[in-house]
C-alpha cells in the first residue's frame, strides 16, 4: 500500500504500490510500473546524474500517467473494502479484489504480467506522458516529474520498491528487476540505494 514519503517540493506525498497483483506504482497523481521506475533508477545511477532540461544537461523520463482529477483516481479505502470501485483504483479492485485472508495480502512478484490491462484502465482515467527523472549532484536533490526529493528521500522510495513497500514481496522475493536495480546501485555505491535498515 501506499506510504507517506517527505519531499522538498510537496511536502508529505503518497508513493507505493495500490494493488498486490499490479506492479504500478502512485505517486500522489503520477502513475507509472515499477520495472519502469528500476530501469530509470539503474540508468540515473549509471549515468551519475543528469542536469534538467534547459540546464544544458540531457533528461531522462520513464513512461507513465498523469491523473490530476481525485475522482478518477479513486479511493484506496473504499476500494479496498468493495464499497467504492470508482476511478483507476477502484477499477483495479473490480479485477483483482483485495485477498480474502490476510495472509493473501503479499506483493505479487509476477504483478507485471497484469501491465496490460492495467496500462488499459489508466488509459481511461489518466493521459499518458513521459515522467521526467533528474539528479542534480551539485544540489543532492532528485525530482520525479514536479516532486523534489533529497538523495536520502528518493533513497527512501527506491527502498519501499526494493521491499514490495507494505505488504512486501511475497515469499520475500522481488521480481528479477528489482533484484537486479539493488545489486546495480550497490555495485555502483550509488546514493540512490536506500540506507541500510
Amino acid at each position: 500500500m501506499p506510504l507517506a514519503f517527505r519531499s522538498l517540493s510537496h511536502g508529505t506525498i503518497a508513493f507505493g504500490f495500490f494493488n498486490v497483483e499490479s506492479d504500478m506504482l502512485l505517486l500522489q497523481h503520477l502513475f507509472f510500473f515499477a520495472d519502469r521506475f528500476c530501469a530509470a533508477v539503474v540508468a540515473l545511477a549509471e549515468q551519475e546524474g543528469l542536469a534538467a532540461p534547459g540546464e544544458g544537461g540531457r533528461g531522462l523520463s520513464l513512461a507513465g500517467w498523469r491523473i490530476e482529477d481525485p475522482a478518477a483516481i479513486g479511493d484506496l479505502g473504499g476500494a479496498i473494502s468493495g464499497t467504492a470501485l470508482s476511478g483507476l483504483i477502484g477499477a483495479t479492485y473490480r479485477e483483482f479484489p483485495f485477498p480474502a485472508r490476510p495472509e493473501q495480502f503479499r506483493q505479487a512478484p509476477e504483478g507485471a504480467r497484469t501491465q496490460g490491462v492495467i496500462g488499459r484502465m489508466a488509459d481511461q482515467f489518466g493521459r499518458a506522458e513521459e515522467i521526467p527523472l533528474r539528479w542534480n549532484r551539485a544540489t543532492g536533490t532528485v525530482a520525479l516529474g514536479e516532486f523534489v526529493f533529497t538523495e536520502a528521500m528518493f533513497g527512501l522510495l527506491v527502498g519501499y520498491v526494493e521491499r514490495g513497500g507494505m505488504p512486501r514481496w511475497r515469499d520475500e522475493t522481488p521480481p528479477d528487476y528489482v533484484r537486479a536495480m539493488a545489486a546495480r546501485l550497490a555495485q555502483l555505491r550509488s546514493p540512490l540505494r536506500p540506507a541500510p535498515a
